[in-house]
């Protein structure tokens, strides 16, 4: 039996007044932080703010390497930044409209950069209340909820769903575009072992569009593919709900939830 298995690592039984207060005491915390208060205000201001519009969603995965940038950033279309997309920087001119990023490791990994950029943000509440990210203006911190759904507003809270790319499109629906494309999606992984399992990351990270991306011996989590693909198929009903769509644009890959299309295709599409 492996003891370092988050599943193993559970309460043998399910408890509802545990977990109920325990979302309850976080929700109030956050309620009570003056930062909520202003990243809530925006939200709001950014509610169907592009109404109608199409955005890109970068994902991670080594297959990001293969995106048109040039055609991309000719464009002009929206596009969504997710977690350490800085270390792309270096090899396209294209910035993206505004970065996501909500998880602990990637935040406490990243926290220069996050500090420093004037690109917006949407960073999870762990950010400020661990005081790792400081508030200005170019900065909306999200309270995560421990519920699964489908947050179509996002002022109050949303479901992480496993993966920073299901909070993309949870914003992105927030924000109004009728049309999401995901990119770099790879939905695969070098490294094998337990869904959600905290690891010790090697000198060279395969997994990701960069070799830097989790290496030299930082923490960062095993992905959970399975629940992945539980948030990615609510997702999906919620934009058919609502008359929109989601394309994934991945040249590759092993995610098969949305329907498959070229990225040129997406952008030339009505």
């Amino acid at each position: 039996m492996d003891t370092e298995d988050p599943l193993v690592m559970r309460r043998p039984t399910l408890n509802p007044y545990f977990r109920g207060g325990s979302q309850i005491l976080k929700q109030l915390i956050w309620d009570l932080h003056p930062e909520a208060w202003r990243s809530r205000r925006r939200l709001r201001q950014l509610r169907e703010r592009y109404a109608g519009q199409k955005a890109v969603v970068l994902c991670n995965g080594p297959s990001l390497l293969k995106v048109d940038f040039a055609r991309l950033q000719d464009s002009g279309c929206f596009t969504f930044g997710l977690n350490k997309i800085n270390l792309l920087f270096d090899k396209t001119p294209l910035r993206p409209s505004c970065i996501v990023a909500v998880n602990p490791f990637v935040i406490e990994q990243n926290a220069q950069f996050y500090n420093e950029t004037d690109l917006p943000l949407f960073l999870d509440s762990f950010a400020v209340a661990r005081r790792l990210v400081r508030s200005r203006k170019n900065v909306i911190f999200l309270h995560s909820a421990g519920v699964q759904g489908f947050a179509r507003d996002c002022s109050m809270s949303i479901d992480q769903g496993h993966t920073v790319t299901y909070v993309a499109l949870q914003l992105a629906f927030h924000m109004g575009f009728t049309r999401v494309a995901i990119v770099g999606a790879d939905h695969n992984f070098a490294v094998n072992g337990p869904a959600n399992k905290t690891v010790v990351a090697g000198e060279k990270d395969e997994s990701h569009f960069d070799p830097n991306y989790f290496a030299g011996g930082v923490k960062w989590k095993l992905p959970d593919l399975f629940e992945s693909e539980m948030a990615y198929g609510r997702a999906r009903q919620v934009y058919t709900a609502h008359d929109r769509a989601i394309y994934n644009c991945t040249d590759g890959g092993k995610l098969e939830c949305f329907e498959r299309i070229t990225l040129e295709q997406f952008l030339i599409k009505t």
